[in-house]
């Protein structure tokens, strides 16, 4: 990162879309941020047909307005290049640039992402366009960055791709002769022996090779990036010094490696949106924000979230007010700079006519605005956090996960032991049991710096070079403790399995050899020696170098080792064999944590639905507690709560539902007390 994001306050507001309204609506929407305190918005995210309504003729007297309008009621913006949604005159004039699908058919203009991300003609349009409000708006004193483009995830298997992915793998494999071996393709007659001989993974008879597979995932990555550069570029060479950031879309969106994305960048940040209107909720909310401020490596932006829906299936639930706030304080918690969201006021027609809002359909006068109101104020008050700490991270952890997109592409090929093999879902598992036991948790990607890491938990990495295997050997030899699940260090980074016994690649740090896989039926379950249930997947391993941990005790395994331990060096490596339930697995974790002086951040928080976060901040240290939970509890320390501006010494009640964000003194204790 080049240019530091230090605003001065928690940025509040969201995507704002002036150009579905008529002018009158404007007034009225300054009025209600001014009620609402929104600071900040998003401006021409999808606006580049207002924009530039014929090639190369810009029309912006419309998007000059708006930015005085903001200017006057001292409001600041994002600017968006508006790149996500080509005009239907650049398709009409540019067919060849439409996305083509893996079966070969041509996607028609009619929604956003519409373009092959490799076409020059979209590259170059893409440039002008960044260029030209780069231009216009770039030296603008309410300019708080730039948003690039909106969620890269288009992927094109057409001809523009095609050239351009032979172009990566030739740069990749220098000749033919590697990249056959790398992509084994003796099996199937599938040497290739002319680089035009190569195409884009498109449907095809049966299986796909699986080298190929992942190659694409990683070009189609690489070459998003690549053209988001270029309109980083563009921007940064009108003389332009605003943070450039684009935003990253999780639960669902897979086709980037965050980690390369965010070396780019000058910030992260992320649309993120709940998947279920369970209590699960809140967890993911925690894992969004872990994932991104790890990508980041400091304070990231929540640039998107919902209001008041949640889309759970085929149906749009409520969220109530109350949630939406825990959920705002949760991501900001985390080191977000703000709570964003899509959009400022719900779109009358249109595609995502019933995307929920700050003002939703009904108006003002509603519980949604309301609540949005009391964010708003809300943030005003803690405007002291959002000053970074001078020295150190934003959220200390003890404890980390591996992430690695490469891990996660290699779970997508077809063919495995057991096709229910999901990487993010594990991913999740563990960072669940983590979020439940009440420890902060960073992510990290291989090769990183974990010195600072007691536990580094690899829930499963089928796939991973030698660097990977170098870097967790020298992780545990001097002094940490690696927990390993399933199916891990199988193959190499070209998805060919390691002979000789799996897994493979980690065989000699784990102190086994594993000689069968055994998925379960779905409905199937199997106890373990230590009480766990397990589900899905089991191994056969030899009798291991390794201590035993837990046994199997059904069927044709019992008495034979489930889960072991590894000393190496000062640490130690832990293999589990099968996959536990999430609560064996929560219990599983609690265990390993507490071997090795992992505590919760607010110990007698845990288990009372009080969700307790520490953020440093260049004032000191910031208690957010989060109460999900159904009855008031009571928490007494040093500190001071900014949410009543009220001394917690004599102790705070959070209701149920409720939140409290307290700057702690040095050292602060906390007692916690269910009411």
């Amino acid at each position: 990162m080049t240019v530091p994001f230090v605003p001065d306050r928690l940025l509040f507001g969201g995507d704002y879309n002036p150009e579905q309204w008529p002018r009158e609506v404007w007034a009225e929407d300054m009025a209600l941020m001014r009620r609402a305190g929104v600071n900040t918005v998003t401006i021409g995210v999808f606006s580049w047909a207002a924009i530039e309504p014929r090639e190369g003729q810009f029309e912006p007297g419309w998007l000059d307005d708006v930015v005085a309008l903001l200017d006057e009621n001292e409001i600041g913006f994002f600017l968006a290049t508006p790149t996500a949604s080509p005009p239907p005159w650049f398709t009409r004039a540019h067919p060849d640039a439409l996305p083509v699908r893996a079966d070969g058919t041509y996607v028609s203009h009619g929604s956003r992402d519409t373009y092959a991300i490799s076409a020059p003609a979209y590259r170059q349009a893409a440039r002008r366009v960044a260029r030209f409000l780069a231009e216009r708006y770039g030296a603008h004193p309410r300019l708080r960055g730039w948003h690039v483009h909106n969620e890269y995830g288009t992927v094109d298997h057409g001809p523009h791709s095609a050239a351009a992915f032979r172009r990566w793998l030739r740069k990749r494999y220098v000749s033919l002769d590697a990249l056959n071996d790398a992509w084994y393709t003796a099996f199937w007659s599938q040497r290739y022996d002319d680089w035009d001989e190569i195409l884009p993974p498109r449907t095809t008879q049966y299986l796909a090779n699986p080298a190929h597979a992942v190659d694409f995932k990683r070009f189609c990555s690489d070459e998003m990036l690549a053209a988001c550069v270029e309109q980083r570029d563009e921007i940064r060479a009108t003389g332009s010094t605003a943070p450039v950031t684009t935003n990253f879309m999780q639960p669902t969106w897979d086709h980037l490696n965050q980690w390369d994305w965010s070396e780019q960048l000058d910030l992260a940040s992320v649309d993120h949106y709940l998947d279920t209107t369970g209590p699960d909720g809140e967890a993911h909310v925690a894992y969004g924000a872990d994932l991104t401020r790890s990508w980041g490596g400091g304070p990231w932006l929540l640039m998107e979230q919902s209001a008041s829906g949640i889309r759970d299936g085929a149906r749009q639930a409520f969220k109530d007010p109350d949630r939406m706030l825990r959920n705002s304080l949760g991501y900001v918690a985390r080191g977000s700079q703000g709570a964003l969201f899509f959009q400022w006021r719900a779109s009358a027609g249109g595609s995502e006519t019933w995307h929920s809002a700050m003002v939703p359909h009904v108006g003002p006068e509603s519980r949604t605005f309301e609540g949005v109101v009391e964010l708003g104020a809300l943030l005003g008050r803690l405007q002291e956090i959002a000053e970074p700490p001078h020295d150190g991270p934003v959220v200390e952890a003890d404890v980390a996960i591996l992430w690695d997109a490469n891990g996660r592409w290699s779970l997508q090929t077809p063919h495995l032991p057991n096709d229910d093999l999901d990487y993010t879902e594990e991913v999740r598992a563990t960072h669940r049991a983590l979020w439940r036991a009440g420890v902060a948790v960073d992510f990290l990607r291989p090769g990183a710096d974990a010195a600072r890491y007691r536990v580094l938990f690899v829930p499963t990495l089928m796939a991973m070079d030698s660097g990977t295997v170098e870097w967790l050997t020298r992780y545990v030899e001097a002094g940490g403790h690696l927990v390993v699940g399933r199916f891990t260090g199988i193959a190499d980074e070209h998805q060919r399995v390691a002979p000789g016994g799996y897994p493979g690649r980690l065989r000699d740090l784990l102190g086994i050899r594993v000689t069968e896989h055994r998925p379960l039926d779905p409905a199937e379950t199997q106890e373990l020696s230590d009480g766990s249930t397990v589900d899905q997947w089991t191994e056969r391993m030899d009798p291991p170098r390794a201590e035993v941990l837990a046994t199997y005790t059904q069927g044709s395994l019992a008495g034979l080792p489930a889960v072991t331990r590894h000393p190496v060096g000062g640490g130690s490596a832990t293999y589990v064999s099968a996959r536990m339930v999430q609560e064996s697995w929560d219990a599983f974790v609690a265990a390993r944590l507490a071997e090795h002086g992992v505590g919760p951040v607010v110990p007698e928080a845990v288990g009372t639905g009080l969700e307790a976060i520490r953020r440093r901040g260049a004032a000191g240290t910031y208690l957010f507690l989060l109460h999900h939970g159904d009855r008031p509890v009571r928490i007494a320390g040093q500190g001071h709560d900014l949410v009543t501006d009220a001394p917690a010494d004599a102790g705070i009640v959070v209701p149920a539902g409720g939140y409290a964000v307290i700057r702690e003194t040095p050292d602060a204790k906390w007692s916690v007390t269910v009411q």
